[in-house]
């Protein structure tokens, strides 16, 4: 699922206030949980106060997270009685419950005993491990008539269970043992993970449900149906096999947005849940906040300029053959432009006036550019205005993100973060030049004031042979690769 665009929806903290109403039970066996890793750089009693925020009414917490709450130590089978009863005592003030633990597990028999105690104690239904096949059967005796279940959990290779078919071939002499399923690590292994779910569905008694910015190692967490994991058709094959679990809300990734990405995750899964399955798995139920229509999404981004503009175009053809680049450097998959190093990629055509809108990411450290009505694309540095990507620190304010490079500085330098998309929309028209950067006016230039070649107008130098007054006011458009990893998706341009 490829989404043409979106614009973050601001979600104030109010919103997800500690006196949020209780959510109200879902009406599918498909249900919203929290994995409290997700939480880590907090104690558990203020992952408590957050789960409640989202409305998400059921945990799996780890053992290991600190209490907190005037409490002593960490969770886990250590904890004392009177721990546990205020623990309890927390959980059911919130309405929340701790339906399951992991990943966890003992060494020994006594270690297992002393974990399956612990779990009853409080009412936990799952415990989820990567034990070792060879610990299967004594587990087995220790929760045998029992009101609770094992989960073999799968991380990535080279761990135990990273590929399914060695989970499912564990358990299928134990019929108390299933999957946690991490759907992002079978991501990261190459795996399709709705494809996944049709094969072991039915062993699959929980997930850490995610979608990752790419099939990479490094992919790291996205707002569900965001992200390359196809989160619509996950969320529809267990609906389809009738699944009755709870779906964890796991985030690996550390953001600074972190609350509003689970708010967002959470939003997104009510919708999901409760959709016509036909128009869930045909896409059509975008995140909130999110549209696949590039129409509606460019008229109502440029209203907000006081234009009226309506026809955006994609800047380059699916298939680049509108643009000029050497053989293999780029390539244009599932919507994404991606360097594969060996030089810059140009338009064939020239733009005058125009309003760019695009999405970027790097890495970190990483540098790049989009270069503007560029006459020379071999001389470009003397023919090209350059708006200026790169991901970290500069001393030199005119050489940061949202820069026009070596000639203005942003109003302010906003933070980017690697690996995270980020918006670029640039308004060319006559003599002036605006750049916003995650919605935020970063850039307001007059060309007319730089009358110097080599000198800006408050008389810092510059690079440049030409007065930049003078730069071309039509040119191609080229987008820079500059030794880094850079990518670059809804790419929209409408002649103005």
């Amino acid at each position: 699922m490829k989404l043409i665009s979106f614009f973050r929806s601001l979600l104030p903290l109010a919103a997800l206030g500690f006196l949020a109403p209780a959510l109200p039970a879902e009406e599918t066996g498909l249900k919203l949980g929290l994995q409290c890793w997700t939480y880590r750089r907090y104690t558990l009693a203020e992952t408590l106060d957050k789960a409640y925020a989202h409305q998400i009414n059921a945990l799996q917490a780890y053992v290991g997270q600190s209490l907190g709450g005037g409490l002593d130590g960490v969770f886990g089978p250590d904890m004392t009685d009177a721990q546990i009863d205020t623990l309890k005592g927390w959980l059911k003030q919130r309405g929340l419950t701790i339906v399951s633990t992991g990943v966890t597990g003992a060494d020994d028999e006594a270690g297992w005993r002393k974990l399956v105690a612990f779990a009853e104690k409080l009412g936990i239904k799952t415990i989820t491990t990567e034990a070792a096949q060879d610990q299967f059967p004594m587990i087995a005796q220790l929760i045998k008539g029992k009101n609770l279940r094992i989960a073999l959990h799968n991380h990535p290779v080279p761990s135990r269970y990273a590929d399914p078919a060695v989970s499912m071939a564990a358990i299928k002499d134990y019929p108390q043992f299933g999957i946690c399923a991490d759907t992002g690590h079978w991501q990261r292994d190459g795996r399709n993970p709705a494809e996944v779910l049709k094969e072991v569905g039915a062993r699959v008694f929980e997930l850490h449900f995610k979608d990752i910015s790419e099939p990479l190692k490094n992919g790291h967490d996205m707002v569900w149906g965001t992200g390359i994991g196809h989160a619509h058709l996950q969320i529809a094959e267990l609906r389809k096999i009738n699944f009755n679990g709870y779906a964890f809300v796991e985030y690996e990734h550390d953001t600074h947005e972190l609350d509003s990405d689970v708010a967002q995750c959470a939003m997104y899964f009510r919708r999901a849940v409760v959709a016509d399955i036909n128009t869930l798995i045909a896409g059509a139920v975008p995140p909130a906040g999110y549209t696949r229509d590039p129409a509606a999404l460019w008229r109502d981004k440029w209203a907000s300029f006081g234009q009226n503009w309506k026809s955006p175009v994609p800047l380059f053809k699916a298939d680049l053959s509108n643009a000029e680049f050497a053989a293999g450097s780029w390539v244009l998959a599932d919507g994404v432009l991606t360097s594969k190093g060996g030089g810059d990629i140009w338009t064939k055509e020239s733009y005058g006036d125009f309003a760019l809108s695009l999405e970027f990411k790097t890495e970190k450290g990483g540098n790049s550019g989009i270069f503007l009505r560029t006459s020379d694309t071999v001389n470009w540095l003397h023919n090209a205005i350059e708006v200026q990507i790169k991901q970290g620190d500069e001393d030199n304010p005119r050489h940061v993100v949202g820069s026009i490079f070596d000639v203005q500085a942003p109003t302010r330098q906003l933070p980017i973060e690697p690996g995270k998309w980020h918006r670029y929309v640039i308004i060319a028209k006559g003599a002036n030049l605006m750049v916003y950067l995650d919605g935020e006016q970063v850039i307001n230039l007059d060309l007319n004031q730089w009358t110097t070649a080599g000198k800006n107008p408050d008389d810092t130098p510059n690079k440049f042979q030409k007065a930049y007054r003078d730069m071309s006011r039509e040119g191609k458009i080229g987008f820079q690769y500059h030794g880094d990893p850079i990518s670059f998706r809804n790419i929209l341009i409408e002649r103005i």
